[in-house]
């Protein structure tokens, strides 16, 4: 009997292997991961290569810039080795500086903190104008730091601001140089003006860390008999624990680096009782051309905002990453 032209019967469920698919082999797992890898380095090299030209470089070129006496032309060749340290170290005004910066960190979070919450607790509840009070709080935040150490910089000029004029109209004594222009004035009128502008910054957060919050709790506590203020006190504030300490820490390291708003609105004076690291670096640098000064004084603050943030991240954010949080 011929078998030309019969057909094999395939077996059920057997692949047919077609011609096209021969030779054809599927990429195994080091070929994944190889080009996984690829990839990531693709998207990555750009962020990488800015990072170096404007962070690791700048660092880099500070370093080694403070340990020479330098006026800002010609080459880097009158080492002074640890001098600038000490000079900085050494300084009054500097010491003075390092004191403003960690009195504005301290009066951020008392008086900012609770400030921010109370406000993000109201403005969490069902009230009218919620959203158009919402917005005036935050509009100053927005607002860039020039655009508002301009405005607040004629506001408490002595004479003819209008803050003046306004106390004056009512009665209200006002300092004879501006309450810029006072030394024992001066800071605190600096941090009022600090905690207009950034005040609106920890209610967005706070309201956002809220939204968190599971209505069932509210409505729990409610049905238990408890108040609006044990409900926020007993419920919403706990639960805002990671909210609040992000906030500190933001808050903290914002006012290490105070700069803008201080060099606009007084540059440090008067008699340096507003000068904070940030403004004293900079008048050393761009003022007195004393870059190694300069250089040292950056150094150190970078040390100072380092450590405190390696501290901050050890004792108090590290619970919000452990496993059972």
């Amino acid at each position: 009997m011929s078998t030309q032209g019969t057909a094999t019967a395939a077996t059920p469920g057997a692949a047919v292997v077609r011609p096209a698919d021969a030779g054809r082999t599927t990429p195994g797992p080091e070929g994944g991961r190889g080009r996984q890898r690829l990839e990531i380095l693709l998207f990555v090299t750009p962020a990488l290569a800015l990072m170096a030209l404007f962070v690791v470089w700048p660092v880099i070129s500070a370093v080694r810039m403070s340990f020479f006496r330098w006026k800002g032309f010609g080459p880097l060749d009158d080492f002074a080795g640890l001098d600038n340290y000490k000079s900085v170290l050494t300084d009054e005004v500097f010491t003075d500086a390092v004191v403003h910066n960690f009195l504005i960190v301290f009066l951020s979070i008392l008086v900012q903190l609770p400030l921010g919450l109370g406000i993000a607790l109201l403005l969490n509840r069902h009230i009218r104008g919620r959203g158009l009070l919402r917005t005036i709080i935050f509009v100053p935040y927005v607002v860039a730091e020039v655009i508002a150490g301009v405005v607040w910089f004629q506001l408490l000029q002595p004479g003819f601001g209008v803050l003046e004029t306004v106390l004056s109209s009512v009665g209200i004594p006002t300092p004879e140089q501006g309450f810029l222009g006072t030394p024992e004035l001066a800071l605190p009128t600096i941090f009022v003006v600090l905690t207009w502008k950034y005040l609106g910054l920890g209610v967005l957060l706070f309201l956002a860390g809220l939204q968190g919050v599971p209505h069932e709790l509210y409505e729990a506590g409610q049905l238990d008999g408890a108040t609006w203020w044990q409900v926020q006190r007993r419920i919403a504030v706990p639960l805002l624990a990671p909210t609040i300490r992000t906030w500190c820490f933001l808050s903290m390291i914002g006012s290490l680096q105070l700069f803008d708003m201080v060099w606009i609105m007084t540059g440090g004076g008067p008699a340096n009782a507003t000068t904070t690291m940030a403004t004293y670096l900079i008048s050393q640098g761009t003022e007195r051309h004393n870059y190694g000064i300069a250089g040292a004084a950056s150094v150190i603050l970078f040390i100072i905002g380092f450590l405190m943030a390696l501290a901050y991240q050890l004792l108090v954010l590290r619970r919000d990453t452990r496993p059972d949080h």
